[in-house]
């Protein structure tokens, strides 16, 4: 009998999803040991009956659930805790699942200062009424799904490399535990790392980076091509998971000679990207004051209590 998998989206993109398609000849593998018995981006199953009839959420029990995404309102809080109940096992799917993404970048406001900046600006009258009917209300922050539900499996990634996605399918399905990487992205760059020099400050990437020669052309191979960070471009490799690069091995964004944005998450599950950078920076001697904030050391893992509302100061 095939394996039953759920999955379901939570407060994310669909970017993991598509990234299941991505699998390509190998999906047609999948579904030869597996059926779906839930997935709303691909097929028609509704929450509340195919009529919409139902009085309560309903989720059909499965093998596996997959959940992308995080869970930033009570919908989304109601969905992960079904698919939980429902499900063997779950699946936390990309990065704004296993650490918040994209989206727990909101977390440095409360929900008042974002609706306000969302419904008025400078530049119009603010809303007579914020929507209500039929939207679900906010939590207080947007949570990585452990945060709230139980997860069996980490997959990060924005969205993760259906490499990783196809090996986690088949190690569920084959009773074994998944080969995934638990190196940073540095371990698996091919630049070259000089380990020398007097650099004391970085610099915003507004320009190319030194391809190893004056004249060397843009496609020079990456093993010719130094460390971005040793050429003062702040490269998040240092303290991000590597994966994004797949069974290719070579980082994505390196691939195109572009610094690493961390899009993976920290290297550890509970690691903390902004604090294990700028202790990284500061060890090796750069003056972190040159940077100008470090709020987006934690663009993919703000979630977790890593970035707050700022504590307003009340005097007595």
């Amino acid at each position: 009998m095939p394996a039953k998998i759920a999955s379901d989206w939570l407060n994310s993109c669909s970017g993991c999803e598509i990234a299941i398609v991505d699998l390509g000849e190998r999906l047609l593998t999948v579904l030869d040991l597996v059926e779906f018995v839930h997935l709303p981006a691909l097929m028609d199953h509704k929450y509340f009956g195919q009529k919409g009839d139902g009085d309560h959420l309903d989720i059909p029990e499965a093998d596996i659930g997959i959940l992308s995404g995080g869970i930033r309102n009570e919908e989304h809080l109601e969905v992960a805790r079904e698919m939980r109940k429902k499900c063997k096992a779950i699946i936390a799917l990309g990065t704004c699942a296993t650490h918040g993404g994209i989206p727990a970048l909101a977390n440095s406001w409360d929900n008042k200062a974002l609706l306000k900046r969302y419904y008025s600006t400078e530049s119009t009258d603010p809303a007579d009424f914020l929507p209500h009917d039929g939207v679900p209300p906010l939590l207080d922050a947007c949570y990585a799904l452990d945060e709230k539900i139980h997860v069996d499996i980490y997959l990060p990634g924005c969205p993760p490399h259906p490499d990783q996605i196809f090996e986690v399918l088949t190690a569920f399905l084959e009773g074994r535990s998944p080969q995934l990487r638990g190196k940073s992205v540095c371990d698996t760059c091919p630049t070259i790392r000089k380990g020398k020099g007097n650099l004391k400050q970085l610099r915003r990437f507004l320009q190319a980076p030194h391809m190893g020669s004056p004249d060397a052309p843009p496609d020079t191979p990456l093993n010719q091509m130094q460390c971005l960070l040793e050429q003062g471009i702040l490269c998040m490799g240092p303290v991000t998971r590597a994966g994004c690069g797949g069974d290719n091995v070579i980082p994505r964004c390196i691939a195109a000679r572009v610094p690493c944005r961390g899009c993976y998450g920290p290297v550890q599950q509970n690691g903390n990207q902004r604090l294990d950078m700028l202790n990284a920076l500061a060890s090796n001697g750069i003056d972190i004051s040159s940077l100008p904030e470090t709020t987006s050391m934690l663009r993919f893992s703000g979630a977790h209590h890593m970035l707050r509302p700022p504590k307003i100061s009340r005097r007595k």
